[in-house]
C-alpha cells in the first residue's frame, strides 16, 4: 500500500441543508472522530448541509481544512468564508483531482448527484489502479444500500470483474471509518 506522510481525508458529502438530521449528527462524529485522530480535512469548499457541517466541525476543532472550490462555486455564493486554506480552481476536473490527491483515504457522506459523481470516479480511479487508498463509505440510516446493490450487481453480472471488497468498504459508524482508514 502506498502510505503518505501526512494525514489528510477527503471527505465527498451533501451540501442540502434539506435533509434529515441524523445525517448531520453523523457528519459531526465523523468528523469529530478523525480529528481527534490526527486527520486533517480535504473538502469540496462549500457552507451549506453537509459541507458546512464538515468544515464547521473541523474548524471548531482546531483541525487542518483544505477547501477546494471552482469560481462558478464562489460567484453563486457557496464558499465557506471562515476557510483559511481555500484553493479556488476553474473546472470540477481540476477540483476532483485535488480532492484526491495526496490523501490518505476518500470518505463518502450521504449526498447528490455531485457526490455520486465523486465516488463513482474515485472508485473507476481505484478499479484502474490509480488511487491506492481507501475510499469508504459512511452508509448512514442505510443510505447508500441501493447503490450498493447495485454494484455487487454490476460484478455478479460480470460488468465488473473486480471485487467490491477491492474498490470501497462500507462503515456504520465513525470508529468503523476510523478502523479503515488505520489497517491502511
Amino acid at each position: 500500500m502506498n502510505r503518505l506522510t501526512n494525514k489528510e481525508i477527503t471527505i465527498f458529502c451533501s451540501s442540502s441543508n434539506e435533509i434529515d438530521e441524523i445525517y448531520f449528527s453523523k457528519a459531526e462524529e465523523t468528523v469529530l472522530a478523525l480529528t481527534e485522530k490526527g486527520y486533517g480535512i480535504r473538502y469540496g469548499g462549500g457552507d451549506k448541509g453537509l459541507m458546512g457541517t464538515v468544515a464547521n466541525t473541523a474548524l471548531k476543532q482546531g483541525a487542518k481544512i483544505i477547501g477546494i472550490i471552482p469560481h462558478f462555486m464562489i460567484e453563486r455564493e457557496w464558499e465557506h468564508k471562515g476557510i483559511a486554506n481555500m484553493i479556488r480552481v476553474e473546472t470540477m476536473h481540476e477540483r476532483k483531482a485535488l480532492l484526491i490527491k495526496d490523501t490518505n483515504a476518500v470518505l463518502a457522506l450521504p449526498g447528490g448527484i455531485g457526490t455520486l459523481e465523486e465516488l463513482c470516479e474515485a472508485v473507476a480511479m481505484k478499479k484502474l489502479g490509480l488511487f491506492p487508498h481507501p475510499i469508504i463509505i459512511l452508509n448512514t440510516n442505510g443510505f447508500y444500500d441501493a447503490f450498493i446493490e447495485l454494484l455487487t450487481r454490476m460484478v455478479k453480472e460480470n460488468f465488473m470483474e473486480t471485487s467490491l471488497d477491492n474498490l470501497l468498504e462500507i462503515a456504520v459508524t465513525p470508529s468503523e471509518v476510523i478502523n479503515i482508514i488505520e489497517k491502511g
